[in-house]
């Protein structure tokens, strides 16, 4: 369902000659990210579940880490340029074909995945250099930076300094950019006199701000919450919250908030895309 949904997301986008805008080209990437992401973990978990098999391999281990973390990271920065996106739209609209172009754009999609890469570099060494007890037991449903430190035998106050200061600059510090993007967005909604116009721009903002906080809320009290204890279920919850949930909802919410979108699947599913653009 999570690649169907952001595939068909993806594919309507691609082929809709009305859907070639920035806000759309976001949409559109955010889905092969949410695409990448949910491949990383769910065939594992499912072969798991059904084999009853739990038992990884170090390499692969640390392969799962590395991809999970860095495209976890590039959606977080993700998010924020599309909350970039929605603010100059909607505060800055004689401005947003010039502000928003192709090459800005290209570049903030660019950035959002070479640096979510390139800080999981940081957390696999760091992780890659511990040593592991005897018998080795991750308490998650996959390889991850916190239940990896865990289950590490040997000092890991420098990785654990390491995650949450890298934690609070790629997953805080975008959350209160889009906070205080949204502050703005809304103070300029409610400034519309045309009731029709503030329904449509709540519309497109709710949905993208739906899924930033659910994604932004769960992942920062993964990395930066709690220690884990008595709390390691509920941060099992959020994992399972920001890196399952939130993938296989962005399709449905956008689809259903978005009337673009919508109108735009049933073009493609109706027959009638061609006679149309």
């Amino acid at each position: 369902m999570i690649i169907l949904g952001n595939l068909t997301i993806f594919g309507v986008i691609q082929i809709d000659n009305h859907l070639q805008t920035p806000m759309y080209f976001f949409l559109s990437c955010l889905s092969i990210l949410d695409v990448c992401y949910s491949t990383v973990t769910l065939p594992a978990m499912l072969v798991n579940a059904i084999t009853g098999n739990r038992k990884i391999s170090f390499s692969r281990c640390f392969t799962q880490l590395y991809f999970f973390v860095s495209l976890g990271g590039s959606e977080c920065l993700l998010l924020a340029a599309m909350a970039y996106d929605r603010y100059v739209a909607i505060c800055n609209p004689l401005k947003y074909p010039i502000i928003m172009n192709k090459r800005l754009c290209s570049y903030l999609v660019g950035g959002s995945w070479f640096s979510g890469f390139l800080n999981s570099v940081l957390h696999t060494v760091m992780t890659s250099k511990l040593t592991y007890c005897e018998p080795w037991h991750v308490n998650n449903f996959f390889c991850d930076v916190p239940p990896m430190l865990i289950a590490a035998c040997t000092d890991t106050h420098t990785s654990q300094l390491l995650l949450y200061i890298v934690s609070v600059f790629l997953g805080m510090s975008p959350f209160i950019f889009v906070i205080v993007s949204y502050v703005h967005i809304i103070s300029t909604i409610l400034k519309i006199r045309s009731s029709i116009g503030r329904q449509k721009a709540f519309s497109t903002c709710s949905s993208h701000l739906i899924v930033v906080t659910v994604f932004y809320v769960t992942a920062n009290f993964n990395y930066i919450g709690p220690a884990p204890g008595d709390s390691f279920d509920l941060v099992k919850l959020s994992t399972v919250l920001y890196s399952v949930l939130t993938p296989l909802f962005n399709p449905v919410i956008y689809c259903l908030r978005n009337q673009d979108v919508r109108t735009a699947l049933i073009k493609a599913f109706t027959g009638k895309y061609y006679h149309l653009n």
